[in-house]
C-alpha cells in the first residue's frame, strides 16, 4: 500500500517542478510527427518550455546566446585589465616577476634532473603563491595549472578583435623590449615547459599574459568556452548532466543556471520513470512509454467530450454473459448460476431469523446480473502518403491512431486491434513500432492494398469486424494481380478506382464494415467515398484535423455501446 507523509512548508523543501509525464506530454506532437524520441527530446531542449510551476525554462538556443554575450563581456573586461597591467607595470612589479620566473625555472630544471624539490617548492609558494594560478601542492600541479592558464589565454585571445590582439602584442613587446632579463626568463620558462610537454602556447607573449593579473577573467573565459562548445555542439539529451550547475549560475545568473538544471533533468527523469531507454546511443521509448503516449493522446481527445468520458459507458439492458453488472436478481430457471452469497444468506436470515446453521432454499437464491459479452475486431488504416504532412493532416491522424489503440487496449481488452499504414503500397504496423512511424516520401494512395491487408488481418478474428480508414486522398495506386510493383497514376485512373472497389466488395461479402474518415475532402475524394459507402454500407465522415479524433472516438464508442446492448454471446 502506498504511503504519503506530510509536513509543514518551511521554505527549504524541494518542489518537483515537472514529472516524467509532463515531459512526455511536451514531446508528444513532435514525437508523433517524426517518430523519433531522441529528436523530440532535443527539440524540446532547444526550444525551452514552462516548467510545472509555470516558470520559463530557457532553451539551448537562448542559453547559447547568453553564453556568447557573457563571453564577449568577459573578454572586454579581461582586455581592459591586461592592457592596463602591461602599460602601467611598475619597476617593483617587474623585478618581483623576474625573481619569481628565475626561481621557478631553477625548480623545473632541478626537477627534470631528478632532484627532490618539494621543500624548495613550498618556500617558493610562500613567496609567490599570490601571483600564480590556483593553490598547487607540488611542482607538477603548478605546471598543470600554468598549462591550463595558457589554454585560457588562447581562449581570451580568440575572443578578442584583431585590433585588441594587436594592441596587447604591442604593449607586451614594449614591456619585453624594455626589460631584457624579463624576456630571457620568459623564454627560458617556455623552453622548460616545452621540454615537459607544454609547447603549443608557451611563447613569451602568451606566458606574459597567462602569468598576468587577469587570472579570474581567464578562468571565466575558459569555463564559458567549454560551456559554449557543449551547448553549441547539438548535445545528446544526457550530455548536460556534465555541466557544473553552480559554476553556470556564477557565470550566467540564477535563472540561466536553473534552466540548465531543468534541461539536464529531462532525460534522467524519463529514464527513471521507465518511459525511455538508451539504445545504440539514442533515446527510444520503452513499451511503458509507448502506452503512456497512447494514454495521453486519448486523454487529449476525451478533454473535448462530455458524453463519453471514462466511467460513462452506458449499457442498455442486462444480458447473458460474463461481465458482472454490479446488480442482483432472484434466481430463475436457466439463469447462469453466478450466485451472490451475501444476498442469498441475507434472504435466508430474513426469512428464518438469526442463528446457525443457516438453512438455504431455492427461494433465497439471488444471482448477479451480467452484461452480454461483445467482441469487436478493428483494423485502423492510416494514410502515410506525402500529402498527409503537406496538408497538415498527419499529426492528427497518427495521434488518433495511438489514442484509439490505447482506448481499445485499456477498456476493451478482449477486442482485437491492428494497424495498417498505406501510401504507394500498404504494410502492417506493430504497436511497438507505431511511435517511430512517419510518412513516406512517396506519392500514391493505395487503398486497395490497404484493404486487402486489413481483410487478411481480420480473417480469423471473432466478433464484429471493421476497418477505420483515415485518408486525405482518393485512390491513386493499386497492385495489379501478378505485378511485382504497384502502379500509380494521377488523376486517379478508372482502373485503380475499379480495383479498389473490387476490394471493398470483398470486405463487404466477408462482413467487414468500412468506416471512412476523409480529411479535407476534394470532389474526387467525396465521390469515391460515396461509392465505397453505398457498396459497403459503412459510414463516411468528412472532417478536418481538429475534429478527426472526436469523430473517430465518438463513433467507435457509440458502435461499441450498441454492440453491447444487443447482448451478443460470441463463441
Amino acid at each position: 500500500m502506498a504511503r504519503a507523509k506530510y509536513s509543514r512548508w518551511d521554505g527549504t523543501q524541494q518542489v518537483d517542478e515537472m514529472t516524467a509525464d509532463d515531459i512526455l506530454r511536451r514531446m508528444m506532437n513532435e514525437l508523433i510527427e517524426h517518430g523519433d524520441a531522441d529528436q523530440a527530446l532535443r527539440r524540446l531542449m532547444q526550444q525551452g518550455f514552462k516548467d510545472g510551476l509555470g516558470r520559463d525554462v530557457a532553451g539551448l538556443r537562448d542559453l547559447l546566446e547568453r553564453v556568447r554575450q557573457r563571453r564577449a563581456e568577459t573578454s572586454r573586461s579581461a582586455f581592459s585589465q591586461v592592457s592596463s597591467a602591461l602599460a602601467n607595470a611598475s619597476p617593483e612589479a617587474l623585478r618581483r616577476a623576474r625573481e619569481m620566473l628565475s626561481e621557478l625555472n631553477r625548480l623545473i630544471e632541478r626537477d627534470q634532473a631528478g632532484e627532490d624539490v618539494q621543500e624548495d617548492f613550498e618556500r617558493f609558494m610562500d613567496r609567490y603563491g599570490d601571483a600564480l594560478p590556483g593553490r598547487p601542492q607540488d611542482l607538477q600541479e603548478l605546471l598543470e595549472a600554468i598549462k591550463q592558464q595558457l589554454a585560457a589565454t588562447s581562449a581570451l585571445l580568440g575572443s578578442m578583435t584583431a585590433s585588441q590582439r594587436a594592441k596587447l602584442a604591442e604593449l607586451s613587446e614594449a614591456l619585453l623590449d624594455g626589460d631584457e632579463l624579463f624576456r630571457n626568463e620568459l623564454e627560458r620558462l617556455a623552453a622548460n615547459l616545452s621540454a615537459g610537454g607544454v609547447s603549443n602556447e608557451a611563447a613569451p607573449f602568451g606566458l606574459a599574459l597567462a602569468l598576468g593579473p587577469s587570472g579570474e577573467a581567464l578562468e571565466a573565459l575558459s569555463d564559458l568556452s567549454q560551456l559554449e562548445a557543449l551547448l553549441g555542439g547539438a548535445p545528446s539529451p544526457g550530455a548536460l548532466a556534465e555541466v557544473d550547475i553552480d559554476r553556470a549560475k556564477q557565470l550566467l545568473g540564477e535563472d540561466a543556471g536553473r534552466s540548465l538544471e531543468a534541461l539536464a533533468k529531462l532525460a534522467k527523469r524519463l529514464r527513471e520513470a521507465g518511459l525511455v531507454e538508451q539504445k545504440e546511443g539514442r533515446t527510444r521509448l520503452t513499451p511503458k512509454g509507448l502506452r503512456r503516449i497512447g494514454d495521453q493522446a486519448l486523454a487529449d481527445l476525451y478533454t473535448g467530450l462530455s458524453l463519453y468520458r471514462t466511467g460513462q459507458h452506458p449499457v442498455g439492458r442486462p444480458g447473458l454473459g460474463h461481465e458482472r453488472a454490479g446488480e442482483t436478481k432472484a434466481y430463475q430457471w436457466g439463469d447462469p448460476f453466478n450466485l451472490s452469497i451475501e444476498r442469498t444468506v441475507r434472504n435466508a436470515l430474513a426469512r428464518r431469523g438469526p442463528g446457525t446453521p443457516v438453512a438455504l432454499s431455492p427461494a433465497d437464491f439471488e444471482v448477479e446480473r451480467t452484461e452480454g459479452l461483445s467482441r469487436s475486431a478493428t483494423v485502423i488504416m492510416l494514410d502515410l502518403s506525402l500529402s498527409m504532412p503537406m496538408r497538415g493532416n498527419f499529426v492528427a491522424a497518427k495521434k488518433m491512431t495511438m489514442a484509439l489503440h490505447a482506448l481499445i487496449a485499456g477498456r476493451f481488452p478482449s477486442d482485437y486491434v491492428g494497424i495498417v499504414g498505406f501510401s504507394r503500397y500498404a504494410r502492417p504496423i506493430a504497436l511497438r513500432d507505431l511511435p517511430e512511424v512517419s510518412w513516406d516520401y512517396d506519392w500514391g494512395t493505395n487503398i486497395q492494398h490497404g484493404l486487402a491487408l486489413s481483410r487478411q488481418l481480420l480473417a480469423h478474428q471473432r466478433g464484429t469486424r471493421q476497418v477505420i480508414m483515415v485518408t486525405d486522398g482518393e485512390p491513386t495506386a493499386h497492385w495489379p494481380r501478378g505485378a511485382s510493383e504497384p502502379v500509380f497514376g494521377y488523376p486517379p485512373a478508372q482502373e485503380t478506382v475499379d480495383a479498389t472497389l473490387v476490394e471493398v466488395a470483398r470486405c463487404t461479402r466477408e462482413g467487414i464494415r468500412i468506416n471512412t474518415f476523409a480529411l479535407d475532402a476534394t470532389g474526387h475524394l467525396r465521390h469515391f467515398v460515396e461509392q465505397l459507402t453505398r457498396l459497403n454500407r459503412g459510414k463516411a465522415f468528412f472532417t478536418t484535423p481538429s475534429t478527426l479524433g472526436d469523430y473517430v472516438l465518438v463513433d467507435f464508442l457509440e458502435s461499441r455501446r450498441l454492440l453491447r446492448q444487443r447482448g451478443r454471446r460470441l463463441a
